[in-house]
């Protein structure tokens, strides 16, 4: 039975800061007593009574956040209950100078929360008592009925938010994100709350718009603190918060780690908690009669003083391990607890009073030791790896970075996000976000981040097309990241993401462009190092999913390709069940984007089909003419790999052991030795990896390409994230860390060109006075990379086009023409070289250099694989490749409608268009002999050219140790990479130097509201921008000859000024228009109105007209057929009419079966008038009285001859004259005939009066008669 839940009403209206009242006259600040995920708590006490309190500050506060607000009102209207913490009032403190403060008055619970009591105890080695459990439980029941029986649902019920006091009572506290349920709408549809909390039907929300839960999502939280109470942690604790959110809807209810130590109605209570159908769940009211609860029933007075004791025992014994937590009162706002001056001095390092290495280094450590991981660089930011979790990326954060002073806050990852977001809506102009750093400084996971806030604040209305866009980097790093010496989860490639997003700023797409994959690291892996993260995805996954024999791949042992280490690989894929479910979570990735089954698991074929190509194997043979043949021993692996691929072993084996050659005309085969073999081999692994990876990020774009409807509509614009390799220095650097290298060269020198040349050359060019800050320019560095044709990389192209070149003489061809202060050679080292770069020096090792830049693949294998019957492997060597070495883009047809279908409807429909094979043209010849390094050039022209489009916005990050542990700051490791990034010399420019340079016109069109009227043109001339500068108050600002010189933070403050203005124009807009729109609804209505009233009464005239002029009709053929039919019968003898011939004739009609009679409107209806009735005897005039034409409505009677007729109209007209004088006159054809009684009559009879009921039967006949109804019916 459902709960009955009582009204509970209040407006929501927006509570102004300023009516709030002062707390300073109220309580007293005494002691800090912990520190909240938002604010500070305090203890204070009330000046007038003494009576102590808890108070949440929140410093500084500029307004009133929605959330703090509804928690407002829900404790202000809430009524007291022993369950629910008391509420006392909120106030606000009002300062000028950093901002007001925020006081939210609450009692004062200093037992602590129910989680460190249980902490508390494990840590002793002990565990709470199940009778204080049931106490506990049943004061957090009582508080969640209080509050469901006024239409509160709690959302985030868990330990932390279930206090203590000391004297023992149970309070629920925390309303920041419960939510108001009205008489309409008994249920929510909002996903929020704690992941390890949340009940399933919350989560569901969040992928599914009509799904709804009401206020039994607070059993189940209530359920997992039970769990909570019994272990210490809720279930999935050491899991990702995310990834919870996964697991908890898929996975049974949980229960305690070890529920055979505790009582059956424990076990049991939890289980009906723990319902997953939240509409067979209990309600609290039916909980609070369970008998677990029944136990408290009675002895709450007696477990109370328990409960009270055990505080007091481990206040006295554990002393620090329990402190008072107040922060799961959350009020949503970020708070430091240093000075205010303190504060803003740390956030940017441009404010530092004194400005050098030492200064830097000690605030980023002191920062870092607080977990303060992000410091700004006037508006670049500095983000150091804090190497652990954070619980900063919640959508709580994300709301605090939504269009706010970037002052408000401290600085975070978001903020850069929504500057560029900002930048971009405000402007109309495409934006760039550039993260760099080294491998393992986090740029990876600030990229993710960065993606993750964009797409929550171009929430777009397709819900689908969100959870899309959050999907491409976890399956992109999978096929693209490796593990390496130094990281974890390395990207070895480039990836420069787009999203698009609509003028309005709502995202509409996205797309990837990827640079320069590492495929050797497919056939080899230096040590301590391993192949990408799918491949032991796949295999872990396939094995624990027994399918592992499906994909023909070896159970005892993993492929050569990622076994480097012996036996290694395999304990980790038993023992561990990370990597199966990372293989769970890239199967889903790929059905939320979008890929059908048929293409993943052409996918997992190719996979499986590279990881038995590494185990096929040759050995040599001799025959007569030949010793240098080499064959397959062992076919099982080459079966397997031409099985998965859908081509033949034989024609496989051919292709791997032999070779074609055209010489004349003549078609010449060759035998490969066992190297070669090999190394063809090897090659076609490579190919087969890379052009896959291309493969999945083309079609990724075409799933997530925005609706052409939408882009012919409106012109979007971009948000551009950078995510490239890091530098590397490793033991040995090879061909891949170069190239590697030469591109964080090129990302330096973009740097370098935005920071510090171009704005130099602007001071320059425009007068003005400004001081010049030194750098170091890598110019000269790249142009011996890259210049032709004696850069190192011509040099490189050059040496691999002769076949008899080796790596040593490639080495000597280097130092002969790089005679530079960058390029040195060891001596006794002949194949090693060395490169002086801007972040140190590197010692290169160019063992396999020219075979790595050549990368051929021979004609034979592309043929092969060309007439596989696997669709996709056809698609990928029929495709040509761009000129930076990836498969073009694939014309597949998706329509926008197929797109926003669930993949498994979406699966059946674009399956043919994707996997058909492209009829692209032939390569040509010169794109067959491109070279790795002829791709890596024009990769990086293409990536410079998408980057120089945008506004960029810059993320250095740093790593602290190179040992990847937590909380440890390595200050020589650090100042090394604050000097190779120039942030000394950043924070130099930023505080003397001016970051926007504007165009007078471009500034006077963009801020003219300022200062001008809207309806006014002022002229883009210097005058203009001067009252526009001087009516924003800035200071600090330059004008040049033709430009505005601002400093980094004045465009901010403009654009806040900007938007509060235009905030005002649009409620004015709004009120005009509302008002404009009801004049025109009147209007509108009473033209209608009168337009209905027209139509109508012409209506009615046409419908009475053609009523009218049917009856006129029908009485006119009635007339003509009687007149017809007394013109053709003959006279009478006599008109001798008597009584009892009249009763006869009527009793005869009567009589009469329903056939004989006849209608009024027949020809031989024969009947007689009143008059004729009235007719004496043989009267003269009674024949003619009969064949007289009956005359017509509206029309004034015949005058007949007579004299009876004229004694008649005589006495007639006398009547109408007498009754004209006494009332409204009446036309003449609206006067009935006078009946029988009519005195006329009367004195003409000579006959007997007739009865009144003859008479009444004939006048009723006669009527209907003259109706035209037959006589039947009357």
């Amino acid at each position: 039975m459902k709960p009955l839940y009582g009204l509970f009403q209040y407006s929501p209206s927006m509570l102004g800061l300023e009516s709030l009242p002062d707390p300073s006259d109220t309580w007293e600040i005494i002691e800090t007593i912990g520190k909240g995920t938002y604010g500070k708590v305090y203890k204070v006490t009330n000046k007038k009574d003494g009576s102590p309190a808890a108070v949440k500050i929140l410093d500084p506060i500029s307004d009133m956040d929605e959330e703090i607000e509804a928690e407002y009102n829900i404790l202000q209207f809430l009524p007291n209950h022993p369950n629910v913490v008391k509420f006392y009032g909120m106030f606000y403190k009002a300062d000028q100078h950093v901002g007001g403060q925020l006081w939210l008055v609450l009692e004062l619970c200093n037992g602590g929360s129910v989680t460190d009591l249980v902490k508390g105890l494990l840590k002793c080695g002990q565990r709470l008592d199940e009778a204080i459990i049931s106490y506990i439980l049943c004061g957090a029941l009582l508080g969640l009925q209080h509050l469901h029986n006024n239409r509160i649902i709690h959302r985030d019920v868990k330990g932390n938010n279930i206090l203590l006091t000391t004297e023992g009572g149970v309070k629920l506290v925390d309303f920041g994100v419960s939510a108001q349920l009205t008489s309409t709408r008994l249920r929510r549809n909002t996903s929020v709350g704690t992941p390890f909390w949340m009940a399933p039907e919350v989560i569901a929300c969040e992928q599914q718009y009509d799904y709804s839960y009401d206020a039994r999502c607070d059993v189940w939280s209530l359920g997992i603190t039970a769990i909570e109470l019994g272990d210490g942690d809720p279930p999935l604790f050491d899991m990702h918060p995310v990834k919870t959110l996964f697991k908890i809807p898929r996975n049974p209810p949980p229960t305690l780690l070890h529920p055979e130590k505790w009582c059956w109605g424990f076990n049991h209570f939890i289980s009906q908690c723990l319902i997953k159908d939240f509409e067979k769940r209990p309600s609290v009211t039916q909980l609070l009669e369970h008998p677990f609860i029944k136990e408290a029933h009675g002895k709450d007075s007696i477990l109370q003083k328990q409960l009270a004791k055990l505080l007091q025992d481990q206040e006295t014994y554990l002393g620090s391990v329990i402190k008072p937590r107040h922060e799961t009162m959350y009020t949503r706002r970020l708070c430091h607890v240093n000075t205010p001056e303190k504060c803003s001095l740390d956030d940017d390092l441009v404010n530092l009073e004194v400005l050098d290495e030492d200064t830097i280094i000690h605030q980023l450590q002191k920062r870092y030791a607080d977990l303060q991981i992000y410091t700004y660089v006037g508006d670049i930011l500095i983000a150091l790896n804090p190497f652990q979790n954070l619980n900063i990326y919640s959508p709580q954060f994300s709301k605090l970075y939504h269009g706010v002073k970037r002052s408000s806050n401290p600085p975070h990852i978001f903020a850069s996000a929504d500057a560029a977001y900002q930048g971009m809506v405000t402007f109309s102009k495409d934006q760039c976000i550039i993260i760099s750093g080294e491998s393992g400084s986090g740029k990876t996971e600030s990229a993710h981040l960065i993606v993750q806030h964009l797409t929550f604040l171009g929430k777009a209305n397709n819900r689908a097309l969100r959870e899309k866009i959050l999907q491409v980097n976890p399956l992109v790093e999978a096929f693209g990241n490796a593990c390496t010496a130094i990281n974890d989860n390395s990207s070895r490639f480039g990836k420069y993401l787009e999203m698009m997003f609509t003028p309005t700023g709502a995202v509409m797409g996205a797309k990837i462009s990827e640079y320069l994959l590492e495929k050797s690291r497919v056939i080899k892996q230096a040590v301590g190092e391993k192949n990408f993260h799918i491949f032991y995805y796949i295999y872990a996954g396939l094995y624990h999913q027994k399918k592992i024999s499906v994909y023909s791949l070896p159970e005892k042992k993993p492929p050569r390709y990622i076994d480097n280490e012996t036996g290694r690989v395999m304990e980790d894929i038993i023992a561990k069940e990370s990597y199966g479910k990372q293989f769970e979570e890239i199967q889903h990735c790929f059905k939320i984007i979008g890929f059908t089954d048929e293409e993943v698991q052409s996918v997992y074929r190719i996979l499986a089909a590279i990881l038995n190509t590494g185990n096929i194997e040759f050995a040599s043979i001799s025959s007569e003419h030949q010793i240098d043949k080499s064959e397959v021993p062992n076919s099982e692996a080459l079966e397997n790999a031409a099985t998965l691929l859908g081509i033949s072993s034989e024609e496989l084996q051919e292709a791997l052991t032999s070779h074609c050659v055209v010489t004349r005309g003549e078609t010449i085969i060759r035998t490969n030795t066992v190297d070669k073999a090999a190394d063809v081999r090897d090659a076609m692994s490579k190919a087969l990896y890379g052009r896959l990876f291309s493969w999945i990020v083309n079609r990724i774009n075409t799933l997530l390409q925005p609706d052409k409807n939408i882009c012919r509509a409106e012109r979007g614009m971009n948000v551009g994230i950078l995510d490239i390799f890091g530098f590397e220095n490793f033991r040995r650097n090879s061909f891949e860390q170069l190239c590697i290298n030469i591109a964080n060269e090129q990302i330096q020198y973009y740097f370098n060109q935005h920071i510090f040349v171009l704005e130099q050359m602007e001071y320059h060019n425009e007068g003005i006075d400004a001081s010049v800050v030194e750098y170091e320019d890598n110019r000269p560095l790249l142009d011996m990379f890259l210049q032709k044709p004696m850069g190192l990389l011509s040099l490189l192209d050059e040496e691999s086009r002769f076949p008899q070149a080796t790596d040593l003489t490639l080495v000597d061809k280097f130092e002969d023409n790089l005679r530079c202060k960058y390029f040195w050679r060891p001596k006794r080292v002949e194949l090693c070289f060395g490169i002086q770069h801007y972040a140190g020096k590197v010692l290169y090792d160019a063992f396999g250099f020219l075979e790595k830049n050549r990368d051929t693949l021979p004609a034979d294998i592309v043929m092969v694989l060309r007439t596989s019957e696997n669709k996709l492997v056809q698609q990928l060597f029929s495709i040509p490749l761009t000129r930076t070495g990836n498969l073009a883009q694939a014309r597949a047809r998706v329509t926008a409608a197929s797109r926003s279908l669930p993949p498994q409807l979406s699966a059946g429909r674009v399956k043919v268009d994707t996997l058909e094979v492209m009829h692209h043209p032939e390569e040509t010849t010169n794109m067959k002999r491109q070279t790795v390094a002829s791709y890596f050039r024009y990769s990086l022209m293409d990536l410079l050219s998408k980057m120089v489009v945008g506004q960029p916005h810059f993320v250095r990050c740093i790593k602290p140790n190179d040992d990847r542990e937590a909380l440890t700051f390595s200050r020589e490791r650090v100042l090394v990479q604050l000097r190779y990034t120039g942030i000394l010399e950043t924070a130099n420019i930023r505080r003397q130097g001016y970051s926007h340079r504007i165009l007078f016109e471009e500034f006077v069109k963009r801020y003219y509201y300022l200062a001008f009227r809207a309806h006014q043109s002022p002229p883009a001339n210097k005058e203009s921008c001067i009252s526009i500068l001087e009516k924003s108050k800035l200071n600090h600002w330059e004008l040049g000859k033709t430009k505005v010189f601002l400093k980094y933070y004045h465009v901010e403050q403009l654009n806040l000024l900007l938007r509060e203005v235009i905030g005002r124009v649009v409620v004015m807009q709004a009120y005009a228009k509302g008002w404009l729109g009801a004049r025109r609804y009147r209007k509108v209505k009473e033209k209608r109105e009168k337009c209905a009233l027209i139509i109508q009464t012409a209506w009615r005239g046409y419908d009475a007209r053609r009523k009218f002029k049917k009856i006129s009709n029908r009485r006119s053929e009635a007339a003509a057929h009687i007149q017809a039919r007394r013109h053709t019968q003959s006279p009478p003898k006599e008109c001798d009419v008597s009584h009892q011939q009249i009763n006869k004739d009527v009793v005869s009609r009567k009589d009469s079966p329903p056939s004989t009679q006849v209608s009024a409107s027949s020809p031989d209806l024969q009947f007689s008038s009143p008059r004729e009735l009235h007719q004496k005897p043989g009267s003269e005039n009674c024949l003619e009285q009969k064949l007289r034409t009956p005359r017509r409505r509206c029309q004034q009677p015949k005058m007949l001859n007579s004299p009876e007729d004229n004694m008649y109209y005589n006495q007639l007209n006398g009547t109408l004259e007498y009754q004209g004088s006494k009332r409204k006159p009446r036309k003449f054809g609206q006067i009935k005939v006078l009946d029988g009684e009519d005195e006329y009559y009367k004195s003409l009879s000579a006959v007997d009066s007739i009865p009144e009921e003859d008479i009444s039967g004939h006048c009723s006949l006669l009527s209907s008669s003259s109706r035209g109804e037959p006589l039947a019916e009357s």
